[in-house]
């Protein structure tokens, strides 16, 4: 049946279309985050930028797809039908890889993860050959062509730590010159780091981004019989130092003359350089499979012979890539770049990881992430002492950050980093690029200027001792995931392979199918994620300066608790009742929710307090105290919740009738506290306080009367012990909730004054 090689050629294109938005998605990384995370210029403006130098990248890209033609396999060992199956498993393999990867918001190289796929199909395809043939396993290597993988791996480990290393040497001396008074520099120390700045950025544009192209490969008379690409790598001193001059000389009459803001220039210059090379280098990633797919069945339906018959000899050759194809690639880049959530969630990790503010941290620090920190706390440590100390006065003092009065909540506004960091770390990814470009090192666009942002960090103190722990965790666990990449995309693309070649007509339609499940699935559960990040449920951190205004604002705060509080101890109860496992662990993720927002009200305390004034320390005091009051009640929720899952989890013996039927009594009766509460606090009726917490007394008697006839049932009936502990568990933890939300409830009652006006932080200035 050969229309199944007609179906795996739509199945590659579709696939082609969907492996461009996924993998922009992820790539996005590699040159917004610098301009995102300064915001010296618009989301939008930079979305138009980088588009164009996507667009660009796309149209001028070389259109010789080698990697996927002859860079990991020899053609001339496999035939029409083995190379179909190659391609199909590499496709299927990169598009559920690099979505993963999106998902969870983790960058990813997709130049090593197409290298290892095509290493790991033509591997498996090898072997089932080299098994038929009646061969030995050291015959792969005439498959195989082995360096390629020896470079990638050195590549990763090149690029991990040069990038690194390069880049928090740069902006620990840029920092050390410029400090954070930058703008007040003189004129000539801009421009000469203008120049510098995109000196190493159009070479970068040279080596990188046209080097590739077919323009590249032409020859002209000032050239001297060179070819472009031939010209750029011998006679690189020259253009440097041209270019040097004449940005360092415009620079200065851009910023002396129009006023010119040279770090602006300079990050967008950078972005679009990255973007620019990013699509001119990088599409082969996501098309090349597929366009060398399409041209051997072409060549295949020519030779008129069977698919096990034709040699692939041909994919040896150089055959370019039609233009409209690479046009229509450019333009699915462009829009996924607008569009594309997950692009901005991997653009996220990063920014976090490297900014200079305070951050909710992602990722929990490991003994790995500790030792790092203990051996650079030590080496800061030996300096001081070798370091005369006016030289290291004089270092402080140039590290020194200006202090910005702005509020916790405010600090979504502020940029992750300054200009002067974004600067450096477009400029130094470039260089590095070039270098490599030139001298024909396999380093990764991803690698390069997701280290060099780390390095910047470091060095410019962004991983202080608050934050330093968990930076480099998150940052051991990108280069654990590079890593990961390689072995899962080695494996999977090989056990793809196989099943293919079992049944070729069959494994096709059912992993295609497979594939679309788990994208639609993905995609269901990230959009999902995205809109909890802000729920309408989500807490309210408080900015008010008085005792009243805070009571004012954190109302809402406790009516959404106690509303959330309500539903989450009925689940429980209720869940118990019918044994009903998948509602208490829904309802156990809920409290996990409930309890870090609470959590991060609780860090918000230090921010809080800052912004208030002398007269105000009440209002901390008051915050302080329901904070407290709040965690109490998120932690009795948290432990019924958890030891109810438990038990139905480890199905342990059903509660009796009579105990369920008491628990839902007191549940009944919690229902009304809770929302009489919360209509008092979502109203703002302070007053009506006073009349709930006239029936406390009632409460706590019904709690402790039914734990007094559990003690009776315990010692007069035969009983499980398993029960009787879950049992006097949630009574117990129930009468400690109870007194967390009257001493709540107390703090308000005696705190409110309704004849005083709320007194309110003032707003934060225009400039800031």
């Amino acid at each position: 049946m050969d229309n199944i090689y007609l179906l795996m050629i739509v199945a590659l294109a579709v696939l082609a279309i969907a492996d461009l938005v996924i993998g922009v998605s992820n790539d996005a990384v590699n040159f917004l985050n610098s301009a995102i995370g300064s915001k010296v210029i618009s989301f939008r403006t930079i979305m138009i930028v980088a588009g164009l130098g996507v667009a660009i990248g796309a149209v001028f890209s070389s259109g010789m797809m080698e990697v996927a033609r002859k860079g990991i396999f020899n053609p001339h060992e496999f035939m029409f039908n083995e190379i179909m199956i190659v391609f199909m498993a590499v496709m299927l393999t990169d598009i559920l890889l690099l979505d993963f990867f999106n998902t969870i918001g983790m960058p990813t190289s997709t130049t090593v993860s197409i290298v290892f796929e095509l290493l790991g199909a033509s591997v498996a395809m090898a072997l089932i050959k080299i098994g038929h043939d009646g061969g030995s396993f050291v015959d792969l290597v005439n498959y195989i062509n082995t360096s390629q993988a020896g470079q990638i791996i050195f590549g990763i480990l090149l690029s991990v730590v040069v990038a690194f290393s390069i880049g928090a040497l740069v902006q620990w001396v840029a920092r050390l010159l410029l400090s954070y008074d930058f703008e007040k520099k003189a004129n000539w120390v801009g421009a000469l780091f203008g120049g510098f700045a995109i000196t190493s950025i159009t070479y970068f544009i040279f080596m990188k981004g046209i080097g590739g192209t077919n323009f590249a490969k032409q020859s002209y008379e000032f050239t001297k019989g060179l070819t472009i690409k031939e010209f750029l790598e011998t006679q690189v001193l020259l253009i440097l130092v041209i270019n040097l001059v004449f940005w360092s000389l415009l620079s200065y009459i851009l910023i002396a003359v129009a006023k010119l803001n040279i770090y602006r220039l300079i990050i967008i210059a950078g972005t679009f350089a990255l973007a620019l090379a990013f699509a001119g280098n990088d599409l082969v990633n996501f098309i090349g499979v597929p366009i060398a797919g399409w041209q051997s069945y072409e060549a295949w339906l020519a030779s008129g012979v069977s698919p096990e018959a034709f040699s692939m000899e041909f994919l040896a050759d150089k055959v370019p890539t039609p233009t409209l194809l690479l046009v229509l690639a450019g333009i699915i880049m462009v829009v996924t770049l607008w569009f594309s959530s997950k692009a901005q969630t991997v653009v996220k990790t990063s920014l976090d990881l490297s900014s200079q503010e305070a951050t909710k941290e992602r990722f929990q620090p490991n003994f790995l992430s500790r030792g790092f920190v203990r051996i650079a706390v030590g080496a800061s440590e030996m300096t001081s002492y070798i370091l005369p100390k006016s030289w290291q006065d004089k270092i402080e003092e140039q590290f020194e950050k200006p202090v910005i009065n702005i509020s916790k909540s405010k600090t979504h506004e502020l940029p992750a980093f300054d200009m002067v960091r974004a600067a450096v770390n477009l400029m130094v990814a470039a260089i590095l690029i070039s270098i490599a470009t030139s001298m024909k090192l396999p380093l990764s666009t991803t690698y390069v200027t997701f280290m060099v942002a780390m390095g910047t960090s470091l060095a410019d103190r962004a991983w202080g001792a608050e934050s330093a722990v968990y930076r480099v965790a998150g940052v051991l666990n990108v280069i654990g995931g590079w890593f990961f990449t390689a072995i899962i995309a080695f494996v999977a693309a090989a056990i793809i392979a196989y099943l293919l070649n079992w049944n070729v007509h069959v494994m096709v339609p059912v992993l295609l199918l497979l594939a679309t499940l788990l994208l639609v699935r993905n995609f269901i559960s990230h959009r999902k994620k995205t809109k909890e990040v802000r729920a309408e449920d989500s807490l309210n951190k408080a900015e008010s300066s008085s005792v009243q205004g805070v009571i004012q604002e954190s109302a809402g705060n406790i009516a959404n608790v106690v509303k959330r509080g309500n539903k989450i101890y009925t689940n429980a109860i209720n869940g118990l009742a019918k044994q009903d496992l998948a509602s208490l662990k829904k309802n156990k993720k809920q409290i996990i929710k409930l309890s870090d927002e609470v959590e991060d009200l609780r860090d918000n305390i230090f921010y809080f307090i800052k912004n208030l004034d002398e007269s105000s320390v009440g209002a901390s005091n008051f915050y302080i105290n329901i904070l407290g009051y709040l965690q109490d009640i998120v932690q009795s929720l948290e432990y019924i919740t958890k030891v109810s899952h438990k038990h139905v989890n480890n199905n342990h013996k059903k509660l009796k009738f009579s105990q369920i039927k008491e628990l839902k009594e007191v549940d009944e009766r919690f229902e009304i506290l809770f929302n009489n509460t919360k209509n008092a606090f979502e109203s703002r009726s302070f007053e009506e306080i006073g009349v709930i917490l006239g029936r406390k007394q009632e409460i706590v008697a019904m709690v402790s009367d039914k734990i007094q006839k559990q003690v009776e049932r315990t010692r007069n009936e035969e009983s499980s012990p398993k029960n009787t502990t879950l049992y006097f568990g949630i009574l117990l933890e129930t009468k400690d909730l109870l007194m967390a939300v009257m001493n709540l409830l107390e703090e308000y009652h005696n705190a409110h004054d309704s004849s005083v006006k709320p007194a309110t932080v003032q707003g934060i200035s225009e400039e800031e």
